[in-house]
């Protein structure tokens, strides 16, 4: 790896925040976005090779869909509630480029249970794992290229609606809901733990 590339994921890993204020001109072209999810899913490590994460990338109409989707469900849920802070944030995720949607097959989860019985129940907490780094993975890669992203969570509220307008498969389960788009206004400052009390150093080399 050039010291180029080392330096730009290095500022990656440093700038990826959860950006709000997300727009809809993208830097890049969509297609940009769809090699990168492509990149990530053939790339990012799961237990035992198992690839049981699922990614579903939407713009435009298909992104209104998703987030009128959750509007609709939350307003019936909240009721005669205030709405008004959920109103906003929505609106947020709307004005955005598109969303990844990450998702995990639960027919893999199901196989490598049976096939591995000694790990049973540790293969949903793995594939866990693996959609969590999957997230990481796409909200870096979207920062090299300037792009802001947030991770939402409206699961299971949306999940039946979704599956049905974007004919997911029954055994994929939805985890993570990830809004993206050109930053409008950056992230507001992040407050960090002392990292010598969160890391203990063993041994020098």
């Amino acid at each position: 790896m050039s010291q180029e590339s080392l330096v730009t994921l290095q500022q990656a890993f440093d700038e990826r925040r959860s950006v709000y204020a997300l727009g809809n001109e993208l830097p890049v072209a969509p297609q940009a976005i769809i090699n990168m999810a492509e990149r990530v899913l053939l790339h990012t490590p799961s237990a035992f090779n198992s690839q049981s994460s699922r990614l579903v990338v939407l713009f435009g109409d298909e992104h209104q869909k998703l987030w009128d989707i959750a509007e609709e469900k939350l307003r019936a849920a909240v009721g005669d509630g205030d709405f008004s802070g959920s109103q906003q944030k929505l609106d947020g995720f709307r004005a955005a480029a598109g969303t990844v949607l990450f998702y995990e097959d639960r027919n893999v989860t199901k196989s490598l249970q049976e096939q591995l019985a000694l790990y049973a129940e540790r293969f949903p907490i793995w594939a866990e794992h693996a959609s969590a780094m999957h997230q990481y993975a796409m909200w870096t890669e979207l920062r090299t290229l300037d792009i802001g992203a947030n991770l939402q969570h409206y699961n299971p509220l949306v999940d039946e609606d979704a599956a049905a307008a974007f004919a997911i498969p029954d055994s994929w389960e939805l985890i993570a809901q990830m809004p993206f788009g050109n930053i409008k206004a950056p992230a507001g400052e992040k407050t960090y733990e002392p990292v010598n009390e969160r890391m203990k150093l063993l041994a020098l080399l």
